[in-house]
């Protein structure tokens, strides 16, 4: 019997970095934008917003970020009766709106991030724009 398992999780002055980053993307997409990372296990490691961001955003970018690590995907994948289920099943803890993306680093998948504050696409693009700034492996 295996007594424990080792896991790899992205470090909070990653998390710190990417979170800089988005906020700087964001900005030159003139989108202000709140974003959350996290790591492969949902918890929390990083969060920050634009001043002026929309208060829901905050919400919005955290179940992004935590689709895109429990699901390995970004998001905005879901159809059909998924799109539905799956948000209700989780108690909205998941989200099938576009903006997050899962965190890659080589080859070892480390977090999710979750962008909010402008369009679906908007946030997508953003977020897309942020892993190849870090140097993350893209979808």
């Amino acid at each position: 019997m295996k007594q424990y398992i080792e896991t790899t999780a992205i470090s909070h002055e990653f998390a710190l970095h990417v979170i800089a980053t988005a906020i700087s993307c964001g900005a030159d997409a003139g989108v202000k934008v709140a974003v959350t990372v996290v790591d492969p296990s949902l918890a929390l490691v990083a969060y920050a917003r634009a001043d002026g961001i929309t208060p829901h955003s905050a919400e919005t970018s955290r179940r992004k970020a935590q689709t895109a690590a429990s699901t390995r995907r970004p998001t905005g994948w879901m159809q059909g009766d998924l799109a539905v289920a799956l948000p209700l099943g989780t108690g909205s803890l998941l989200t099938n709106v576009k903006g997050g993306v899962p965190i890659r680093v080589d080859g070892r998948m480390i977090g999710g991030l979750g962008v909010a504050g402008g369009t679906p696409d908007q946030d997508a693009a953003i977020a897309a724009q942020v892993l190849v700034a870090i140097g993350a492996e893209a979808d």
